[in-house]
């Protein structure tokens, strides 16, 4: 026998249409009425048809999620389950679903992104990057279709709610932390330089080197292209520099893996010989050896925030754009050490 909304309403002795207002978790409908039409429902067995709900309110309860590369190489960051987390506590607390892209180029992601709107598999999406002329981007500004970013847009000026960190000043810290543990000769290895996030944190990087009168050597900045081709042979060109860096920043805590494993076969000691600091504080990173300094960005704050965000948005189109800055914090470990206490040998 199928259970319908007549029949919660009758055992319930309310009206059918104030059992679909506390489906729909109404707020003119008492939190003591609610609670008991939900317990004849969980006694008589009733689901909601959220399909065919979503079909008459023109919803589908669902938000697209956009990775800046395949589903499959994405998932191999820990950034991104970790942000996922955030996403999917918000849209289970809201009653939404999530709908993944799985394209692995920028065309296939764009295409998606088209379908998802047109097509009204989703309400909103939201970008898990910031690419510079990103074509998704724009096609979601001009649709006014609701969406956020996790990141900061590259055209902020058209008022786009997007969830970061401060990645410009938090750099900035982050060299600072070096330089006033004596190093000078500090490089940076850097992501892919089409993001937002890489030209931040190379920007504050560069910031902390001017202002404590140290010059940016360009033989100190590895391109994450660099690293891809062979980066066991960008890390041997800048060892073996005439004055070779004293102290890495790492574009994310996964790089800063790879550098620590090719130093080792170098016979370069973290932290005896160069010291080593980066961003994202994974799990990882608290057992790794040497156990690693690493910014923690509050990954999973970062996808809750903006999945809030977008359900705002949702819900409300004329909301003003937001613009959420995450706090940042600074795990001293044992990668890095005064400069006066590296001996070279």
């Amino acid at each position: 026998m199928v259970i319908t909304i007549k029949d919660v309403a009758k055992q319930a002795n309310v009206a059918p249409s104030t059992v679909s207002r506390v489906i729909a978790n109404h707020p003119r409908i008492s939190e003591k009425t609610k609670k008991r039409v939900r317990e004849v429902m969980k006694e008589l067995g009733y689901h909601p048809n959220l399909q065919a709900r979503s079909l008459a309110a023109r919803s589908s309860q669902t938000i697209g999620v956009v990775m800046p590369n395949s589903a499959f190489f994405s998932f191999q960051n820990p950034f991104f389950p970790e942000v996922l987390r955030g996403i999917s506590t918000s849209a289970h607390d809201h009653k939404y679903g999530l709908y993944l892209t799985t394209g692995t180029t920028e065309d296939e992601i764009f295409e998606e992104v088209i379908s998802m709107v047109n097509g009204k598999r989703v309400d909103g999406i939201i970008l898990l990057y910031s690419r510079i002329n990103d074509r998704a981007l724009h096609f979601l500004y001009d649709a006014d279709f609701p969406f956020t970013i996790v990141g900061t847009p590259y055209c902020n000026d058209k008022g786009i709610t997007h969830v970061d960190n401060d990645n410009i000043n938090t750099t900035k810290r982050v060299t600072n932390y070096l330089i006033e543990l004596g190093h000078e000769r500090i490089a940076f290895i850097g992501g892919n330089l089409g993001f937002v996030v890489t030209n931040d944190r190379l920007n504050g990087y560069k910031m902390a080197l001017e202002e404590a009168g140290l010059t940016f050597d360009k033989q100190y900045y590895v391109e994450e292209r660099m690293l891809k081709e062979s980066g066991k042979e960008a890390i041997e060109f800048l060892m073996s520099l005439p004055s070779p860096p004293t102290a890495l920043v790492t574009q994310d805590d996964l790089m800063a893996y790879e550098m620590i494993s090719h130093l080792e076969k170098l016979n370069i000691k973290v932290p005896d010989d160069i010291s080593v600091i980066s961003f994202n504080n994974l799990t990882l990173s608290e057992h790794s050896k040497p156990p690693l300094t690493s910014v923690d960005i509050n990954i999973y704050d970062l996808g809750l925030v903006a999945s809030n965000c977008l359900i705002e948005k949702i819900k409300d189109p004329t909301l003003p754009a937001k613009r959420i800055t995450i706090p940042t914090e600074l795990i001293e470990r044992d990668s890095c050490q005064p400069v006066k206490e590296i001996v070279r040998s």
